[in-house]
């Protein structure tokens, strides 16, 4: 008769073989430590700027508050990469899957919003003017808008959204009869057309720029608006654009390799382990 055949007990060096790589394992760490870092660094720029700011509804025009954005970001930042930390430190499963949907669902998004960006590009140039008119309404509502503003126009040589005339949409550059404002019928500092001659520059140069025609003001305002002058800049740095846009997304896809070769790598020692136990608790299996 046949006799069961002994399977040699696992050696010392099987019991300290492992799947999982410390490469992988302490890249992915430190990958999502710098980006927590990073997401404290936010949410601690949020809650300042917002502590700092006294006109809460003035940045309204912008649909969202650039603090409460960034805020929101950097809690979701947080949440994600304190399951990355954690999880590939702990070779927690449940975290690393977390980590890697999340990512998974931010990139998609993200990839959609572009599609459909590009897509309804009418819908969107019309949401663009509809937040520039607002910002107009709103610019000595906040110094902050008005610095960014006034920064807009300076770099892109603008004035206004469509043409310099639409700063009669504030009540203080407004046209009307009625407006006792002394800045009526005038347009930004930042409208002014200055020449690298002008050591000093004069803020009063908008003064009464509306009551002119198109091609007066022009010898002395940027005529054109905001808007025309964004979408030929955007057109003629797509290059550019798309490389942020790849800088952007290369970090997301790496995690989410690194996760997922992680997650597997932590599967195969979990049963290689069940095999060892198996095994060591009935050695004649």
């Amino acid at each position: 008769m046949g006799k069961r055949r002994r399977r040699a007990a696992p050696s010392e060096r099987d019991e300290d073989f492992t799947f999982i790589s410390p490469v992988v394992k302490y890249l992915l760490f430190f990958f999502n430590f710098l980006f927590w870092i990073i997401s404290l660094v936010m949410v601690a720029i949020g809650v300042y700027a917002r502590i700092m700011k006294h006109a809460e509804a003035a940045l309204a025009c912008l649909s969202v508050d650039p603090a409460v954005m960034l805020l929101v970001v950097g809690v979701l930042m947080f949440f994600i990469t304190f399951c990355g930390c954690v999880g590939s430190l702990r070779e927690n499963i449940c975290l690393l899957q977390t980590f890697c949907i999340c990512l998974t669902i931010i990139f998609i998004l993200q990839l959609a919003t572009g599609v459909l960006g590009f897509i309804f590009s009418d819908k969107a140039r019309g949401k663009v003017t509809e937040m520039i008119n607002n910002a107009i309404t709103h610019y000595r509502d906040d110094i902050d808008l008005q610095n960014l503003i006034d920064f807009g126009q300076t770099e892109f040589g603008c004035c206004g959204g469509v043409t310099f005339t639409d700063w009669s949409q504030n009540v203080y550059f407004s046209c009307e009869q009625k407006n006792p404002s002394r800045e009526r019928c005038s347009v930004p500092f930042s409208c002014c057309i200055i020449t690298k001659q002008k050591v000093v520059i004069n803020t009063m140069c908008g003064q009464g720029m509306q009551e002119l025609d198109y091609l007066l003001a022009g010898e002395h305002i940027h005529t054109n608006g905001c808007i025309d002058k964004l979408v030929n800049w955007i057109h003629s740095n797509l290059f550019i654009l798309g490389g942020i846009a790849l800088g952007l997304a290369i970090p997301q896809l790496v995690g989410m390799l690194l996760s997922q070769i992680l997650i597997n790598q932590i599967k195969d020692q979990i049963e290689l382990q069940n095999y060892n136990m198996k095994h060591r608790s009935d050695p004649w299996g």
